[in-house]
């Protein structure tokens, strides 16, 4: 249920939550992050497989949308900002590269695929990428089959909200170590395949604006979610 997943938010800064992810990178500890948004908190009040991923005592809900960012507060939790699924992706990948980790990527086209590994090695000539599978051959148990077999330290999914974090979370009891996170459409923009926002838009929050300037058929679909998100919002709020 939605109030359940700001019970468990994390509330620290950005920066606080890079370096908690790449310490439990380096310790051979296991991660499963979910980078949330309002669409993807709705998402989870309606679908039995993400809501039992959102609520599982082994991941962690960061608040990639400022959306939720706000509600929280409305809600009376302090805050510290977003942690964004893109930036923490790039700070782990370099931290990786850095120290010798071994990464998988999951999902997208190939064309992207392709793009995201030439762009990483070149950003990071160490880096160790021992795998990686686009997304469009339908074959989840295969590559998580494979996934198993590596042990990587990292592994990032690109296949959708909720198709990634409930494919996480049905495997993620088979691995010892890693952290585990689905990205969405992060590797478009990691690849340089789509330009992220324009700084400013980031510095105000308003990348979700920019995206739908630039693909305007989301906007329905954020309006809708978005809509019935407040509404629950305040639902919980006035039953405190």
């Amino acid at each position: 249920m939605l109030k359940d997943y700001f019970d468990k938010l994390y509330t620290g800064t950005q920066q606080d939550f890079f370096e908690l992810a790449a310490t439990n990178m380096d310790q051979g500890n296991r991660m499963f992050i979910i980078t949330a948004n309002p669409e993807t908190m709705m998402i989870g009040d309606s679908n039995h497989d993400m809501d039992m991923a959102l609520c599982s005592p082994d991941s962690t809900i960061v608040p990639d949308g400022i959306g939720v960012v706000k509600a929280a507060e409305q809600l009376g939790i302090e805050m510290n900002g977003r942690t964004t699924g893109v930036e923490l992706s790039a700070y782990l990948i370099k931290h990786a590269g850095a120290t010798g980790k071994a990464v998988y990527f999951y999902g997208a086209k190939q064309e992207v695929l392709d793009a995201l590994i030439a762009k990483v090695k070149e950003d990071n000539p160490d880096i160790n990428i021992v795998g990686s599978h686009n997304g469009y051959s339908n074959c989840d148990e295969q590559v998580f089959a494979e996934i198993e077999a590596l042990k990587p330290d990292l592994v990032l999914v690109a296949l959708g909200i909720p198709r990634q974090e409930v494919l996480i979370h049905r495997h993620l009891a088979n691995f010892d170590k890693g952290i585990f996170i689905g990205v969405g459409g992060s590797f478009d923009v990691l690849s340089g395949t789509k330009k992220r926002a324009p700084a400013i838009f980031v510095k105000c929050n308003l990348e979700w604006l920019y995206r739908i300037l630039k693909e305007p058929k989301r906007f329905g679909r954020f309006f809708r979610s978005n809509v019935r998100f407040l509404s629950k919002v305040r639902k919980i709020k006035s039953a405190k």
